[in-house]
């Protein structure tokens, strides 16, 4: 499941419980990518703010479309499944497969706002004005652009957290439809074994 040890569930405490009952609550299970931050709850934390105030002024369809085509880049399998399944719930799993197979029907700005999030994620140095200038075009603003740079950028610190700590997807992802979940699956296996685990009886916490 990861590359460390981490810390079991009956093992928890304090806020590495506390962070655990927040993702059990949310999710039904304890998701591997929660685990690998039990050593240092308090980053995972960190995260949950960050990206919270970063998606507040994105677009729901937007922010999927821009993250997954960030995690694509990264080649990481966890944020592709996982954004590609929340993309599907607001789009339509055959629009899905069309952006996946390459005939979608994104409009001409979406298929920038991807395209620069892919650049930024793979190589944010070869960024260039003409990048920009093409979103200006479609009419987004600096603020627009910001956030599509933003959304990219924090996707690749999760990203490679996940990946320099070997965190597999969650058995879970295996209930996809087989054809998106093997596109999907751009980077890491997902998990084999059932990770699927009760929390110990306590009231849900609220996620961050």
């Amino acid at each position: 499941m990861s590359f460390i040890d981490t810390i079991a569930l009956e093992q928890a405490s304090g806020e590495v419980l506390a962070m655990y009952r927040r993702q059990q609550a949310h999710f039904g299970y304890l998701p591997n990518y929660a685990r690998v931050f039990s050593h240092r709850p308090e980053v995972m934390a960190s995260w949950a703010a960050l990206l919270a105030s970063i998606r507040r002024h994105v677009d729901p369809r937007r922010f999927e479309l821009v993250t997954l085509a960030a995690a694509r880049s990264l080649s990481n399998s966890y944020c592709a499944l996982a954004h590609g399944q929340a993309l599907a719930g607001l789009v339509g799993t055959p629009q899905l497969r069309a952006l996946l197979e390459g005939r979608d029907t994104l409009d001409a700005a979406e298929r920038e706002m991807m395209a620069l999030a892919a650049k930024v994620a793979d190589d944010a140095a070869g960024v260039t004005q003409a990048d920009i200038d093409r979103l200006r075009a479609h009419g987004l603003g600096d603020d627009e652009i910001f956030d599509v740079v933003a959304v990219a950028a924090a996707r690749a610190f999760f990203t490679k957290v996940l990946d320099g700590l070997g965190a597999q997807a969650d058995v879970a992802y295996r209930e996809m439809v087989p054809e998106l979940r093997e596109a999907l699956t751009v980077g890491r296996p997902i998990a084999a074994g059932d990770e699927r685990r009760e929390m110990p009886s306590a009231q849900p916490v609220a996620e961050p």
